[in-house]
Parts: C-alpha cells; structure tokens; sequence
C-alpha cells in the first residue's frame, strides 16, 4: 500500500474516531441522559472536537435523541426502521435526522434544559464552517487531494455506515439483554464507541456505562473510567448496579 494512502486512510479513521468517541460521551452519554458529569473544560475539548469533525448541535441532537427515547418504534420515533422502513433508516437516517432537529417543537419539548453559552452562539452556531476548519487541517497535514479523500471517507463512515447502523441495524437485529426493541451487536460496538450495544442501553439509559455481559466491549468504558479516576467526571449508577436494584 503506497505510504500516502495508508496516511489518508488512517487520518480518516482517527478523525472519524474523534467525532465517535465525543459523540458517545459527551453529546449522548453526559448531554442527553445525564448518565455522566464532566469537567467544563473536559467538555468544551469534547465540543470543539465535535465541532471541528460533524458540524453537531449540541441541543438539535440531544432533542432527537430524547424523542427517540420517548417514541421509540412507535409513532414520533424520528428514525425507526420499523415505521420508515429498514434501508430508509440505514442508508438515510441523516434525513430523519436534519427533518426532526429543525422541528421548532421537539427543541422545545425536549431539549429545554440545554443552554447555549457564548460559544454556541457565536462559533460552534455555524456548524458547516467546523468540518470545513477540519478538512481544511487535514489537506495541511496530507496535501490538498489526499486530505479532501481523508475528510470525505470520515463523513461517508460517521453518517452513513456507523451512525446509521446504531439506528438502523441496532433496531433490527441482534440480540438483547433487557426487554426492550433494540439490539445489540458487538461489532458495531466496537467500531462506535460502544453505542452497538444499544440494547443494553435502552435498558438503562442512565447508565454511563453500556457492556453488561462478560464478552461485551464497550470501548468508551475505560476512557470514562479514566476520566473519573482523574477527578474530570462523575457518573451516575452504572448498569450492573441498576441492573441488581431491578432485582431486588
């Protein structure tokens, strides 16, 4: 494999894992559930870091999600392949996304409690000049083709492989542990920061903490657990805990 792309390639994959890792615990685990606290400055690096690889509103994707929460494959689910049909979801979930985020409603009902500061305001408001910031980094450090094949591959992978399959694939196959419609699917895990095991999360979403059985990984667990060890966040009950209060 010629050393250039094997650079662009692994660029892609590290920036890809950026937005994935900032994703799962900042916008999903800390913003949306409160399953996590973190530091203001530890989250601001997440902010930026989502800023700069998806272009992400904090309070759009936490309304979404939310609503996904209080509808999920029933009618008002933004994004169930059971209601849109599986390759709608699959192949498309971008669309249910950007339909239900610019619905003045679902911000409003879901997502009241997330208040922009000044930087929302001003920056991270404009979500198109991130990524563009981004590619922009990347066509410095591997040259103008290269860097624009990096910034691409990382937005075809984060929007229409990884993402959709945590909404698509992960509510239509897989396994469960909790009873509940998602799934969990250990590979898919693995490749998103643990959001594959989606079904352990639906089973409890205030867990900061997604793997339950012995096989399952969840790779954001130790980045988490390495944050609490440093004082820089503070979670709430993980899902073994839960899970032994539900039984007794």
């Amino acid at each position: 494999m010629p050393w250039s792309l094997f650079r662009c390639l692994l660029a892609s994959a590290i920036v890809t894992q950026v937005a994935v890792f900032s994703t799962t615990i900042y916008l999903h685990r800390c913003a949306t559930h409160k399953a996590l606290e973190l530091h203001p400055a530890v989250a601001f690096i997440f902010r930026c870091c989502l800023w700069l690889t998806t272009g992400l509103s904090t309070k759009e994707w936490v309304a979404v999600h939310r609503k996904h929460h209080a509808f999920t494959e029933v009618d008002g689910d933004p994004h169930s392949p059971h209601l849109h049909g599986f390759w709608s979801v699959q192949l498309g979930n971008v669309f249910h996304y950007v339909k239900e985020a610019h619905n003045p409603e679902t911000l409003e009902r879901y997502a009241r409690d997330i208040e922009g500061d000044v930087f929302d305001r001003t920056i991270f408001r404009v979500g198109l000049l991130g990524p563009a910031l981004g590619t922009v980094g990347l066509c410095f450090v591997l040259g103008l083709w290269w860097g624009l094949l990096a910034a691409g591959l990382h937005l075809f992978m984060y929007v229409f492989v990884l993402s959709s399959s945590i909404n698509g694939l992960c509510h239509y196959i897989g396994y469960r542990n909790f009873d509940n419609t998602a799934t969990n699917i250990r590979l898919v895990a693995l490749l998103t920061g643990g959001e594959g095991l989606h079904n352990n999360h639906h089973g409890h979403p205030r867990s900061p903490k997604f793997s339950f059985r012995p096989r399952e990984i969840d790779p954001s667990w130790p980045v988490i657990r390495l944050l609490i060890g440093l004082k820089l966040a503070k979670p709430y009950k993980i899902i073994d805990e839960m899970h032994a209060a539900d039984r007794i």
